[in-house]
This record gives C-alpha cells, structure tokens and sequence, in this order.
C-alpha cells in the first residue's frame, strides 16, 4: 500500500496445509472473478462450497471482497491510511448489525473499514470458519509519528489449522490516491499477515489480539519511526535511533543504523511503483540518506549533518526504496 504494493507473495505459489493437503492460491483467486453478487448466505456458498480445506475457503472470501468491494472515499478526509469508521450501535431488529452492514455493503459495492472487517466477518460466518473483528489504532499517515490518535481502524482475525491470524480486507483493496480516488490494487503482505508484522502499523485496542508474546506498550507503538512497506521485504533485525521523533540543532550529525539478517535479500529490486499515498504537503520538507555499508554488510551506516532548520522529515532509503521516516525536531539555534 504505502508503495502501492508491499511485499507480494507470489500469487502462483502453492502452501502445504497442516494436514497434507496442497493448496494453490492462484487457483482460489481466478474463480472469484466468475461470482455473482447475492446475499451474505448465498454469496458464502457459492465462495467455498467446492472447497475442501479451511484456508481456500478464507482465501475465496478474502479475494472476492477485495475485488468487488470499493473503499468509499466520500466525506472521508486525506489519504486512505486517515481511515474513518462509523459504529452503529445493536437494535433490537432481528437481523444483526453485521448482517445488515453486509447486505448493504453488497447492495452498494462500496464501504470504509467497518463495513470490509463486518462484511468478511458475517461471510466467514456463513462459510463455519471463526473469525472475529478487531478494533484499533492504525499507523496511518507520517504526521502519526509521536502523536495520539484514537481507534481509527477495523481489521479482522481468522482462527485457522489451529491458531488465530491477522488480516486486514480494506487495506489489502487498494489504496487512495492524492487524488482522493480509489485505486483497486491487490496487496497480499495484508493475507494471514506474521504478527510481528502486522504490529507495525495496527495496534488493537486489546492487546492480546496482536498475538504477540510480549507486545509493544502503546506508548512504543507510537513512538517508533514509520515503517514503510519497503521495511518488510529485507530482514532488518534492529534499527537505531528506536524513536521516531529525533531532536537535534543546525549543525548536529544524526547517525541511523540497521542490522540485517540475512545477507542474501540485499539484491532484491526496489519497488518500481513509488507511494503516492503519503505525499507530503508541499509545506513540508524534507530529505533522503543513502547507506554506507560497513565490512560485513550487515550493518548497515547512515550519517546526516543538519544544515538547515527547515527539513522536518527524514528518509532513510536502502536498495532505493525507502524503508524508514523520521520526524525531525530543529533547534533553530544550537543549544551550548
């Protein structure tokens, strides 16, 4: 998203399942092309009945709301990481809210984030897989770095061969473009997403949802510099500085360092689509490092002098894609 597309995971791939069976995604996501809208029932039916395994049917789902559910930008503001949601509240109708959300989401081919996480929760439903809809904060634009926002996002979880799992329907979609369009383009780094991943830009209101044996406290979430998607395709295993707020005066040198894992991912290509989904203001500035690689190529150096008080973001770009954003803080005149 950030870059138009993350990481992808070959779609032509095909996955060992637990119990022995092979499944191949390809497959599952051309057959979602040739299904009829219905109702939310029908609809869950006609996407997994020739299934066999747990996981070609929450693929089924997945894809068929991504390819046929638009992300209403009406009345929503900025980029379409600034999602909006609106909460209903349960009636006493007999019909539940996640199914009437659903019918109305099908009736109209459109939604924000409550809508998607309602639409393949109630799906799921249908289908007898377990899933459940998680409420929290996104990471959303750069101006989120160091500040406080409330939950401003939806996304789901998928109990699946045993253990839960994170994906995120409406930011697998597509993106908005400054233009304030949607653009449909399938991202699959939001499919069954590592937890360890995922954290980087969602955060539940209940932590236990973000799977992780020892989650970040909010406060580190958010606090810690922008991760851009390009981040996830490399194996950075630490970063330094750890926040995202750097302070400094003109004439102070700022050194950031990554260490990376596995030597072998430096030849991947950067991204050849670039992300127009968190275009700066034009009232903004701001500047990019290139690394310097030590001996072991590991550790990876980048130095910056600040000669000017107005640069306000930092970029620190590896293999030309950009992995990190900073925000920086200027002291117009030099503390002694």
């Amino acid at each position: 998203m950030k870059s138009l597309f993350t990481f992808f995971f070959s779609l032509a791939m095909k996955l060992s399942f637990s119990q022995g069976q092979t499944v191949n995604l390809a497959y599952v996501d051309r057959k979602v092309q040739n299904v009829d809208v219905s109702s939310p029932d029908s609809l869950a039916q006609k996407l997994t009945s020739s299934y066999v395994t747990d996981l070609e049917k929450l693929r089924s789902i997945f894809r068929w709301i991504t390819e046929n559910i638009s992300y209403r930008t009406k009345n929503v503001v900025g980029s379409r990481r600034s999602i909006k949601y609106m909460i209903e509240e349960e009636d006493t109708l007999s019909q539940s809210l996640n199914e009437r959300i659903a019918v109305e989401v099908l009736k109209k081919r459109e939604a924000v984030c409550d809508g998607y996480a309602r639409l393949f929760k109630i799906l799921c439903d249908y289908a007898g897989l377990r899933s459940e809809i998680i409420t929290g904060y996104a990471r959303s634009n750069i101006d989120r770095v160091g500040s406080y926002f409330k939950s401003n996002h939806r996304w789901n979880a998928v109990f699946l061969d045993s253990s839960w799992h994170l994906l995120d329907v409406t930011w697998a979609s597509g993106y908005i473009s400054y233009g304030d369009q949607f653009i449909r383009a399938y991202d699959n780094y939001y499919f069954m997403t590592p937890p360890e991943q995922f954290i980087r830009d969602h955060y539940p209101e209940d932590s236990r949802w973000t799977l992780l044996t020892n989650p970040p406290t909010l406060k580190e979430f958010y606090r810690t510099p922008f991760k851009h998607s390009a981040f996830s395709k490399y194996s950075i295993v630490s970063f330094a500085p750890a926040k995202g707020i750097i302070e400094a005066s003109v004439g102070d040198t700022i050194k950031v360092e990554l260490t990376m894992g596995n030597s072998e991912k430096h030849g991947i290509a950067p991204d050849t689509l670039k992300d127009d989904t968190h275009i700066l203001p034009l009232a903004f500035s701001l500047d990019s490092l290139k690394p310097v690689f030590n001996d072991d190529k590991k550790r990876i150096s980048y130095q910056y002098t600040i000669n000017s008080p107005s640069v306000e973001w930092l970029n620190v770009m590896y293999n030309d894609d950009v992995i990190l954003r900073y925000k920086l803080n200027i002291r117009k005149n030099k503390e002694e």
